[in-house]
Parts: structure tokens; C-alpha cells; sequence
């Protein structure tokens, strides 16, 4: 019998039932997941949508690839052939076949990333492909395209339609099946478990055992308006795992943050402790001097700080 392999992409039902704001939104997403529609997920960059994308790929139970595709890194006159490939000759330089996006995707899902960045050009044969499940690669025969959409864009995208930057036509195709992935800030009832889930996942890559979180870091965290989403949360704890010293981790809070807060006395003990042991290279009378106590005071305040 054959081994049976996990996935390597996240299961759509824990991640909906980790947040009671998460399955408002995206509870549609289960019935989703099976269908051949275009799913188009709109949120903040850093929100979660390919996480969310490659979720519904596994929950669809589609047996090809998940392919992802950011047309903002693919050069808009290279973007058609990326997408749908071509065939030897079929331009000066394309001296062998070269499969595309779509064809890659078969029979499973096709995600575009940044969708709002499709150059304008390309458009009417994506729209194509939607439409009517067939491409042509250049230069070559026209083909099935057995493949499920998911395009991820920015809540802006509405207003790029108006302004006549994005095709009305495609826009109302892709949006069959639509769902808004909430930032970070309306979700703030998330931030515990999202950040131990982020930490476990991190300290896993390192090979270490995921620390505690400090309650004063969690307190800054549910204050913090987060900018920059799960990718924000994940560098600032990454930071924190990387540098920090202790058995808790403890993450400094934002600038913004840290200067409406006053710090405690303890925070700032800490922080000199750590500095004066980085100055001296770890000497402990030297690091005592500077800080004005006895190795014996030192030794007490880094026992009770868990510095090593």
C-alpha cells in the first residue's frame, strides 16, 4: 500500500473555523471549493488570499497541480506566451516548445495572483478561456482548457473597472463566485491563535520549540492597526524568534506604539541588561560596572528576566 502523503497546502475547514470573522465572510468558500467557477478573492496584500486560494485548491479535490501566476512580475509583452505558452518558432528566439500556465494547471487549479496587473492586451483571451474553456498556445493548435480560476485581487479592482483599467467583460466573469478576505485589524479576536500558529510554524523551520508569547506583547498586538497583515505579524514575530533571548518571546511594539506607551521599568531593565552583555561580550563584571550593580544584582536580574 501506498504511503499517504499530507498535504502540503492548508485545510479550508480549520482555517475558516479558527475565525468567527473568517467564516462570515468566507463560509461560501466550502460550497465553492468543488465547482469549475472562477473564484475571485479581493482583500489587502498580506490578508491571507493565496493562503485561502491554495486551501480551496485542496478542498476542491481536483487531481492536477495548484499553478500560481503574478502577472506584476512577468513583463507584459512576455505575459501572453507565460500564460499560454507557445510552440517552437512560433516567434525570433522560440527554438523549443514551451508549455504555459493554463496548460501546466491541468486538470487543477489556475491562480492569479494580482490580478488587477494583467496588462490590458491580454485580457480578451483570458477572458476567452473563461468563457468558453479553450486557448491556443502561439504559434500553436487550439486546445481544451480544463482548468479551475481562482484570482486574487486587490479590493480596488471595482474601482480600476470604472476607471476603464480592467475590462468590465473579464471583471464579471471572474467575479461569479467573489468573497472578501478581511484584514488583519477587523479580525483582532484572531491575533492569539494566529500568532501561535505563525510561531509554531516558524520555529519549526528552525528546528526549535515555539516559545510563549508575552502578555504585554499581546497587549501592544491587539492595539496595533497591522499595516501589512499576516505578513507583517510573521516578520515581527520571525524577528523576535531570531534575535530574542528568554524562555518568553517578547517583541518590541511598533515606534508608533512605543511612543504612545509608556514602557515599564522592567521592559527598560531588560533592555539595558541585554545591551550591556551584547557591549562587553558577555563578560559579567564588565556589564555590571557599566550598569552600576553587583555581579550578585546582575546575576539576580537575569535569572528573573530569563537572560541567557
Amino acid at each position: 500500500m501506498a504511503a499517504v502523503t499530507a498535504s502540503p497546502y492548508p485545510s479550508l475547514d480549520e482555517l475558516l473555523a479558527s475565525s468567527p470573522v473568517l467564516a462570515a465572510a468566507l463560509g461560501g468558500l466550502r460550497h465553492a471549493a468543488p465547482l469549475d467557477s472562477p473564484v475571485l478573492l479581493l482583500g489587502e496584500p498580506g490578508s491571507g488570499r493565496s493562503t485561502f486560494a491554495r486551501a480551496l485548491h485542496r478542498a476542491s479535490g481536483r487531481s492536477g497541480p495548484l499553478v500560481e501566476v503574478d502577472p506584476g512580475t512577468v513583463p507584459p509583452s512576455l505575459f501572453e506566451s507565460e500564460l499560454f505558452g507557445y510552440r517552437a518558432g512560433a516567434f525570433t528566439g522560440a527554438v523549443s516548445d514551451h508549455e504555459g500556465r493554463v496548460a501546466r494547471a491541468e486538470r487543477g487549479t489556475l491562480v492569479l495572483d494580482q490580478v488587477e496587473e494583467i496588462p490590458l492586451a491580454a485580457q480578451p483571451k483570458l477572458l476567452r478561456v473563461l468563457a468558453e474553456r479553450r486557448f491556443r498556445p502561439l504559434g500553436g493548435e487550439e486546445r481544451a482548457a480544463a482548468v479551475r480560476f481562482v484570482a486574487l485581487g486587490n479590493e480596488s479592482l471595482p474601482r480600476r473597472v470604472r476607471q476603464g483599467l480592467f475590462r468590465s467583460d473579464l471583471y464579471y466573469r471572474l467575479e461569479v463566485l467573489a468573497f472578501r478576505v478581511p484584514p488583519l485589524r477587523e479580525r483582532r479576536g484572531d491575533l492569539p491563535a494566529l500568532a501561535a500558529t505563525l510561531l509554531a510554524d516558524l520555529a519549526a523551520r528552525l528546528g526549535r520549540t515555539p516559545p510563549p508569547i508575552e502578555e504585554r506583547a499581546l497587549g501592544w498586538m491587539a492595539e496595533h492597526a497591522w499595516p501589512g497583515n499576516l505578513r507583517e505579524l510573521r516578520n515581527v514575530l520571525e524577528r523576535a524568534l531570531v534575535l530574542g533571548a528568554g524562555t518568553a518571546l517578547d517583541p518590541a511594539p511598533p515606534a508608533e506604539l512605543a511612543g504612545a506607551r509608556p514602557r515599564s521599568l522592567a521592559e527598560v531593565e531588560r533592555e539595558e541588561i541585554v545591551k550591556a552583555l551584547a557591549h562587553t561580550r558577555g563578560h559579567q563584571g564588565k556589564a555590571a560596572e557599566l550598569l552600576g550593580i553587583s555581579r550578585k544584582a546582575l546575576w539576580e536580574k537575569r535569572k528573573r528576566y530569563g537572560i541567557p
